[in-house]
């Protein structure tokens, strides 16, 4: 029995043992929620491999060479340790310096309505989000069916047999489809077109992918196209474009077809449920982003984008498709039946290096499909379009100009009698936000949220009333589609999308998926790096917040300021982590991190006079987006032998340096290696490097090793990306 003498002898050592303070601070503190083995469980296995302590063992692993001893200065960290309520506390201060507009800014980024189905039993459950991306099929069943469904979604709806099971972002995905284009022309051809009504943010990834492949980049009106140039591999044109415009692409796309040139669209997944689709125009390829089916805009993301295209393309197409196959009693079973993954193949000869896909954000939207049916996403169309056009009729009424084009969802309007400006201030004053054009228009673009309240206060912005009548205006407005732009064709008809419409229905559909899948709710995954971490709770709490997820990525500076403080913050602490001057935050994948420092090490040394160092040095036990990411950032893969134990032969990359000493540019180890090992001469292995020329790109994919003991910094290289899903607590796949 345990007495009170017994609590108070307890209570005394406490203050004895902590300091007469500890009591009073956090009792909710994360470590001892978080950290998984328990005392006895380190013991046993410190036992095991014969160490006192774990101090002993981190001596043993990590060579004293490299022990970065240094106390991490992580400013701006509350004093002392924070508990996970109040941590969450002063995350809901920072949010809150955020301020939530209407935007209606658009270039693919809109407001959309998550349903709370969707967000409380996929989003907010940790069945769904701490999994690993589903590399083994056999724990993964439900999530492989959720991914074929937003398949079929995309093949569906853009008209063309076979699509991914998702990509980065709409711009990445438009920058794949060229190096598809590219790869496709046989890399004879290095001239790639786009249009200039295309979404900037595309325009300028596909800039920086083009410098590093080779291609040849012309930006022009669809009507300056050159398509006689014999060197053109493949043109992109955003439908409907970034100003709101349908376009009508079938005698470009014909003229192009019959020059050999691959016809790629960057498309609006919800306005082809009333549009013609690319694949019945004419198009090879159809990109874009899945983000209005239900993901919040995040101040840009991450977002599920999807690629589609013909089945003569299928073998180039980018990242992974999900097959229907038969498992070894004969049942029916999903694999993925093209995993290109194609660095892990080709390594050196690829021209991709996207390894990885947005699958929660996939899963997320393709259960939007499946919840509203083809009937639904058609009547949520129907109703955007509606608004655009009684905000057409309004505004004209007004005597403002606008074009006579078709649109679905977005207009361009030149304001008369008023000033930009004026419109402007109007529509900040009521927490609107709009898109302001270089010559003085103004966009507007409608989504899932409008109502008739924001058509009315829209046309106040612009010199009306707020209490027009929306429906008179919807009446009296111009009519629909006109019919060459009109969906003729089906879409959505397997039964999946077609029977779970209710609540109870769609309720029961996630939980049955959800029971064919394996995820850290039910044990652990042993499978690397990727998942040798939680998702805790307090960590994706915010996530849902409408002060992060409702901000429009180009919202004026003045509304982000909460944001502004977080990165600043979390670039800090990064930097400090690292050992390295600065970090940026954007790219959204590993493997896109690795190619973002490989470019900026061409950077560097470009502005040093030396870009005609090109040959990056690769180990054989490299991370297989390595090499990949080395092509597509237009480096030279020369490998480098490992030795039996993983560790980089020293001999031979002192052989490949002396063969390449006049042209090295880079060398790309992970570290410690991906057999785990902590090389000791890898300091030494730096040295060479930069005696050469070169600079050390570090793949931080095992950062997680690396944290408090040593840095990239520190042991000697340059470049480093950290995957934030797998140090850190993001889910995975989302964010590098």
């Amino acid at each position: 029995m345990t007495t009170v003498a017994d609590h108070s002898a307890r209570f005394a050592n406490t203050l004895d043992t902590h300091g007469p303070a500890s009591v009073l601070n956090p009792s909710d503190t994360f470590w001892h929620r978080h950290i998984g083995p328990s005392e006895a469980e380190v013991a046993e296995m410190l036992a095991l491999l014969g160490y006192a302590d774990l101090e002993a063992f981190t001596d043993a692993v990590v060579p004293e060479s490299i022990r970065d001893r240094r106390s991490l200065d992580l400013a701006g960290l509350p004093a002392g340790t924070p508990g996970e309520f109040e941590t969450l506390v002063r995350l809901k201060q920072i949010a809150s310096q955020n301020q939530i507009f209407r935007s209606f800014i658009g270039t693919g980024y809109h407001d959309c309505i998550t349903p709370p189905v969707i967000l409380r039993n996929i989003m907010e459950n940790p069945g769904w989000y701490t999994q690993y991306t589903p590399y083994q099929a056999e724990i993964a069943q439900g999530r492989l069916e959720a991914l074929l469904n937003f398949q079929t979604m995309v093949s569906d709806l853009t008209g063309l047999p076979v699509a991914g099971a998702s990509l980065l972002d709409e711009a990445t995905a438009a920058a794949e489809a060229m190096a598809m284009a590219f790869a496709v022309a046989g890399q004879d051809k290095s001239t790639f077109l786009a249009a200039s009504d295309c979404h900037p943010q595309t325009l300028a990834v596909l800039a920086t992918r083009a410098d590093g492949m080779g291609i040849k980049l012309v930006i022009s009106e669809p009507k300056d196209f050159d398509l006689s140039n014999p060197d053109v591999c493949g043109l992109l044109v955003q439908y409907p474009t970034t100003d709101g415009r349908i376009e009508c692409y079938r005698e470009l796309s014909a003229k192009a077809k019959a020059a050999g040139i691959t016809v790629i669209a960057a498309a609006d997944l919800l306005s082809l449920t009333l549009i013609t689709p690319p694949g019945e125009w004419g198009a090879d390829v159809c990109i874009g982003s899945a983000q209005r089916f239900g993901v919040p805009m995040g101040f840009g993301g991450p977002h599920a984008a999807f690629i589609a295209t013909r089945e003569e393309h299928v073998r180039k197409l980018p990242g992974r498709i999900i097959g229907v196959s038969r498992d070894a009693s004969g049942k029916p079973a999903l694999r993925m039946a093209i995993q290109t993954r194609e660095q892990h193949i080709r390594r050196e000869k690829a021209t991709s290096n996207i390894c990885t896909a947005q699958a929660l954000l996939a899963i997320m939207a393709s259960m939007f499909a499946v919840y509203h049916g083809p009937e639904g996403l058609r009547r949520i169309a129907l109703r955007i379009t509606s608004y655009a056009n009684s905000l057409r009729a309004g505004l004209l009424s007004l005597g403002h100009s606008i074009s006579d084009d078709a649109v679905f969802d977005t207009l361009r309007v030149k304001p008369n009698g008023v000033t930009p400006a004026q419109v402007l201030a109007a529509a900040q004053a009521r927490k609107i936000n709009l898109r302001n054009f270089r010559d003085g228009s103004l966009g507007i673009s409608l989504d899932e949220t409008t109502d008739r309240k924001l058509i009315q206060d829209l046309l106040a912005c612009f010199g009306g009333t707020d209490q027009e009548d929306v429906d008179s205006l919807l009446r009296h407005a111009k009519g629909g589609l006109p019919p060459v732009f009109t969906r003729q064709s089906g879409y959505l008809t397997h039964p999946v999308f077609n029977t779970y419409h209710s609540e109870t229905e769609m309720l029961r559909y996630i939980s049955k998926l959800q029971s064919h899948d394996f995820s850290l709710a039910d044990g652990m995954i042993p499978l690397g790096s990727c998942t040798m971490k939680l998702n805790a709770t307090s960590e994706m709490i915010p996530v849902t917040w409408p002060e992060f997820g409702r901000l429009h990525p180009f919202a004026p500076s003045e509304q982000t300021k909460g944001y502004q403080q977080m990165f600043a913050e979390l670039e800090s602490w990064l930097a400090d982590i690292t050992g390295f001057a600065a970090v940026s935050l954007q790219p959204n994948a590993g493997a896109q991190g690795e190619y973002t420092g490989l470019m900026v090490i061409r950077a560097y040394l470009k502005s040093i006079g030396q870009a005609h160092r090109d040959v990056c040095l690769i180990p054989d036990s490299a991370h297989g987006t390595n090499p990949a990411s080395a092509v597509i950032a237009g480096m030279k893969v020369v490998a480098v032998k490992n030795d039996p134990e993983g560790n980089v032969d020293l001999a031979d990359l002192k052989l490949k340096i002396s063969q390449h000493k006049d042209n090295i540019g880079a060398l790309m180890v992970t570290y410690p290696s991906t057999y785990g090992v902590f090389e000791s001469h890898i300091r030494e292995i730096c040295q060479l490097v930069h005696d050469a020329g070169g600079q050390v790109y570090m793949d931080g994919a095992n950062m997680n090793a690396q944290v408090a003991l040593t840095s990239p910094g520190f042991i000697g290289a340059d470049v480093c990306h950290l995957n934030l899903h797998k140090t850190f607590c993001i889910p995975h796949g989302g964010g590098g």
